[in-house]
């Protein structure tokens, strides 16, 4: 299990999970919220880096926001900011998968003297992957009115716990190489809620005008990207992108795997963990 924290910043409090040993790492998403039973994605980091798994603001028990404006990617940054200023870090690496990815993004740019790595996978450096229609995210995609349906349905607070369970398994079955992958992943202990407001933000006001590519070429802090050759919810070429545009900027490709790379091949992402040890 995970060591449960709250956090009194200057910008407020915020929840933290923390877990392992090694040097300092900072994981969370977007629109997630966690708990004790930490993580998929942040449990490999675990055996190489002491892990923080953090609620950003409206997740789990952290502050709520004052308004919607506080969900933004720039304001996670120096929520960010503020929680490592106050745990006395003089830096931590940060990592991030899917959106988790996008925030990750912004963080390299925003404050690279704070961090000692980017690592991030699942995810693009602009709005184009919701625009490919290989992305179940995308309005010409077969996928898309029932992902529609099924994020509506998640944001709704009165959603129940049964129900949010059966959709986010249909969720899944559409991001995962094979559904027995994804049967096994079930049996692992994890979470990460997803919480409506930050969600509809993103979707709503985020992702519309989200494009860091030019940015990204400035880059000068180790980076190691991770794509799923099969990705449906950001296609393989969007992490192919992002390599490409950071200088120095390692790839690593999972041949086997959908979105979620860490539960499909998680032998190979383990190895992929270590290789990002300096």
């Amino acid at each position: 299990m995970w060591t449960r924290k709250l956090i009194d910043t200057k910008r407020g409090t915020f929840e933290v999970f923390e877990k392992g040993v090694g040097e300092p790492l900072c994981v969370t998403h977007l629109y997630s919220a966690y708990d004790k039973r930490g993580n998929t994605f942040a449990d490999p980091f675990t055996s190489d880096y002491q892990v923080f798994l953090v609620n950003l603001r409206g997740c789990g028990h952290s502050d709520k926001a004052e308004h919607e404006g506080q969900y933004s990617m720039n304001e996670a940054v120096k929520d960010l900011e503020a929680i490592r200023c106050t745990l006395r870090l003089d830096y931590w690496g940060f990592a991030g998968h899917s959106t988790g990815g996008m925030l990750a993004l912004k963080y390299a740019i925003k404050s690279p003297a704070a961090l000692t790595k980017l690592i991030a996978g699942g995810t693009s450096a602009s709005k184009d992957f919701s625009e490919d229609s290989n992305s179940i995210y995308c309005k010409e995609n077969p996928n898309y009115p029932r992902i529609v349906e099924i994020m509506n349905e998640l944001k709704h607070p009165s959603t129940s716990v049964e129900v949010r369970k059966q959709l986010g398994l249909e969720w899944s079955k559409m991001s995962f190489f094979s559904e027995e992958k994804l049967r096994q992943s079930l049996k692992w202990p994890n979470s990460g809620k997803t919480m409506g407001a930050r969600l509809d933000y993103f979707i709503t006001k985020e992702n519309p005008t989200y494009d860091v590519r030019d940015s990204l070429k400035n880059v000068s802090i180790p980076s190691f990207i991770y794509a799923g050759r099969y990705d449906a919810q950001c296609p393989f070429q969007y992490g192919v992108e992002i390599a490409h545009l950071i200088p120095n900027a390692t790839l690593t490709v999972f041949e086997e795997s959908n979105h979620y790379p860490y539960v499909e091949e998680p032998e190979k992402f383990q190895a992929f963990v270590k290789a990002t040890l300096l």
